[in-house]
């Protein structure tokens, strides 16, 4: 990875930044992208600094195809290649699966912007370089057990997750050899974001059922999916198209479903 070029969406907390960190400290280069937690951001690029590497701080929403461009052009100016991109960028409205009229037409366009035409735009956006790169690169989707379960903070989260698992598919099969695509479906994350869109009551609920409920009795931190992500970057070279879950095993007692 020393002297490697990684571009990272979404990258300013959580899974992003424990990814950016990872990363930088195998030697790699990293671009760090967000939307609007610029202080994060910021303080994301000083842990990658600390392991010699250099970084790139850029703002951006993935849904608009102008910033997914930007994001590889600042890669190339400053260091002439891409190697590897984590969609990492993600979004989503919390609301019970039952509540029908809790989701609307707009709500399903913004999640389906970010989370499958922002991955899609991203890997639109290095392609070129990496297929005109000796040797190519690699893409890891950061996709959720929802694509699987059916289940999540909202039909549209788990259906725009889906998608980008059917994408990963597709993608890898027509841009190969190349580029090596793979995706990683984390379950219940420990963290802030979940903290916040639930409420600390709920959050903790959760995290203790999903423990429970899990073969190996955890549940996943935004650094257990960043090894994941690290697996299929550096890991076997002769793997594409596939999804890992990172959950603990919890998925083993969704699916199939079944009725309690």
């Amino acid at each position: 990875m020393r002297d490697k070029v990684a571009i990272i969406s979404g990258s300013s907390s959580g899974v992003g930044a424990a990814t950016a960190r990872l990363l930088a400290s195998q030697g790699c280069h990293i671009v760090i992208n967000y939307n609007s937690n610029a202080e994060g951001a910021r303080a994301c690029a000083e842990a990658c600094a600390e392991y010699g590497v250099e970084t790139l701080v850029c703002q951006g929403n993935v849904a608009e195809d102008s910033a997914c461009r930007a994001l590889a052009r600042a890669a190339l100016d400053k260091w002439g290649r891409i190697d590897v991109l984590v969609n990492n960028a993600g979004t989503t409205k919390f609301v019970e699966h039952h509540d029908l009229d809790g989701l609307d037409s707009d709500d399903f366009q913004r999640i389906y912007g970010v989370n499958v035409v922002g991955a899609y735009q991203m890997i639109r956006a290095v392609n070129d370089t990496m297929q005109a790169q000796e040797a190519g690169g690699v893409v890891v989707n950061v996709a959720s057990t929802a694509a699987v379960t059916g289940i999540g903070s909202s039909v549209a989260y788990a259906a725009s997750k889906g998608a980008m698992v059917t994408m990963t598919l597709s993608l890898a099969r027509s841009l190969g050899p190349k580029l090596r695509i793979n995706a990683v479906c984390p379950g219940f994350i420990e963290g802030d974001w979940l903290r916040e869109g639930l409420g600390d009551d709920k959050y903790q609920k959760l995290m203790e059922f999903n423990r429970s409920n899990a073969t190996l009795g955890v549940t996943a931190t935004a650094d257990t999916v960043a090894d994941a992500i690290l697996h299929f970057i550096s890991g076997p070279q002769i793997v594409t198209g596939e999804t890992l879950m990172v959950d603990g095993g919890r998925h083993l007692a969704q699916t199939p479903l079944t009725r309690r």
